[in-house]
């Protein structure tokens, strides 16, 4: 049905059809680009992540939006006039455009747009055949009248539609606004409705005219993004205060000391000590690596270094039972190798188990010993006269992986002069895997065995390490704990 105009209004020119032709072909390839897009979003994850959720909603609105361009584009293309046969550049060949959409799809896009017509002076009311089946009604129950309408309408939309129809009918005022029908079958719908009076000669309302649009599917795309972005701003809420209560955790139980640390104080033989703390290329990613020194009631020294799996708040508040356990038990008397056992046993039986690997030592200062046991972890490297190697490491499976696991101790005679390297294995890029990482990582840190033989402490040693591995993009965090062996 066309639509009316005012009464002093003149027709605007129709658009020309090669231009609308262009418009069409724009809006398929856009269409097919969508589609692309909306296919890379498609993941077995799209149920929990919440950022894939939001674009997927995204993706689905636009959809439904480039859907109603296409169809009003094609309806505006049907409605106009057809090209003279004597005009030539109707003989000229179209340009290629995508397919066009199947019957189906512009079917039930026509569908969800109808237009109404009520006239004041003969009661007469004209609905579209789309307009029947948008409000579920049969064409030979006749069109509803304006005192009618609100019969279909939901309760909470009725003063809204009241308020506009009267300000087009006594102000003249367009129509622009939605509202929910209640279909015969109790199904719920949005419609938009967009009209405008018409005027007689002395400027009366003499009828009005509106084009009703079925929205019920964007709006409802609308609230998915709505959701979905309001989900993923929670999520990330959430995984910021994480983030900050990890790292305050980490800090609270990672050494306080900064710079070399001796121990023990004014024994016969001085350990020199310093560590750092190597954050993965994702700072956001803070897991459960520690290192740890710690001087015992008996004058001997205890190191550690270790690395919980996981990350953020569960890692680190982890990693700190560990550290706790490691510390209450040194100070209790327990040699390295039992004590590994008590601490796969904490693992294997707390509220949330987890796997982590641990080395563990003891240096006694009086004979310059060093006492120690591993937990599938990267044995500590010895450095001697400008060479090094790594420590034959006594058996020890992973922490939490086996109940009841037993752990063996090695004896290291250390000299003077010597340096201790213990490391966590996210020290470099996993470029292989598993054990291959782990040897890279020791290879490397071998190989700066000439540059250690010119330093002074062991604060100078780590800042060497940190020169080497310290700009490096790690996938995970890491922990290095150098201790030289005064003369």
């Amino acid at each position: 049905m066309p639509s009316p105009l005012y009464a002093d209004h003149s027709a605007d020119r129709p658009p020309e059809r090669e231009t609308v032709e262009a418009l069409i072909t724009q809006a398929r390839r856009l269409r097919g680009g969508l589609d692309a897009v909306r296919e890379s979003t498609v993941d077995t994850s799209l149920a929990t992540d919440p950022q894939l959720r939001w674009q997927r909603a995204l993706c689905d609105l636009a959809v439904h939006h480039l859907d109603d361009l296409g169809g009003h584009l094609d309806q505006l293309r049907e409605g106009l006039p057809t090209e003279s046969a004597d005009d030539p550049a109707a003989e000229a060949e179209p340009p290629a455009a995508p397919p066009e959409p199947e019957p189906h799809e512009r079917g039930s896009l026509l569908r969800r747009v109808g237009s109404a017509e009520w006239n004041l002076l003969t009661d007469e009311v004209s609905w579209s055949d789309e307009l029947f089946a948008m409000f579920g009604r049969a064409p030979s129950d006749g069109p509803l009248t304006l005192d009618e309408l609100p019969s279909l309408v939901h309760p909470e939309d009725q003063d809204g539609l009241a308020t506009m129809v009267t300000d087009c009918l006594v102000d003249g005022r367009p129509i622009d606004g939605e509202f929910r029908i209640v279909r015969p079958d109790e199904t719920l719908r949005t419609v938009h409705m967009v009209g405008e009076p018409v005027l007689d000669a002395d400027g009366s309302t003499a009828c009005m005219w509106a084009v009703l649009r079925d929205v019920s599917e964007l709006r409802r795309s609308q609230q998915a993004v709505r959701e979905t972005r309001d989900s993923l701003h929670r999520e990330r809420q959430i995984a910021q205060t994480e983030h900050r209560l990890a790292v305050e955790l980490q800090e609270a139980v990672l050494p306080p000391w900064r710079g070399s640390l001796r121990f023990p104080h004014g024994g016969p033989v001085a350990l020199d000590l310093a560590g750092r703390y190597l954050p993965s290329g994702t700072r956001d990613l803070i897991g459960g690596d520690w290192y740890d020194a710690l001087q015992l009631p008996d004058g001997t020294t205890l190191m550690s270094v270790g690395d919980l799996t996981g990350h953020g708040v569960t890692a680190t508040s982890g990693m700190a039972m560990v550290l706790g356990a490691l510390r209450g038990m040194a100070v209790a008397g327990h040699r390295p190798g039992p004590l590994m056992g008590f601490v796969n046993q904490l693992l294997d039986t707390a509220a949330q188990p987890a796997l982590g690997s641990a080395v563990c030592g003891r240096f006694d200062p009086a004979a310059r010993t060093l006492e120690w046991a591993q937990a599938g972890h990267p044995a500590p490297l010895l450095f001697r006269g400008g060479t090094g190697r790594a420590l034959d490491p006594p058996e020890g499976v992973l922490l939490g992986a086996t109940s009841g696991a037993s752990y063996t101790q090695h004896t290291e005679q250390l000299e003077p002069g010597d340096l201790l390297v213990l490391h966590t294995d996210g020290l470099v890029p996993r470029r292989a895997q598993g054990a291959d990482a782990t040897h890279e990582g020791a290879e490397r840190l071998l190989a700066l065995a000439p540059r250690f033989a010119g330093t002074r402490s062991a604060q100078d040693c780590v800042r060497i390490v940190v020169e080497e591995f310290g700009t490096a993009e790690r996938e995970d965090d890491a922990c290095v704990l150098i201790a030289r062996v005064g003369d």
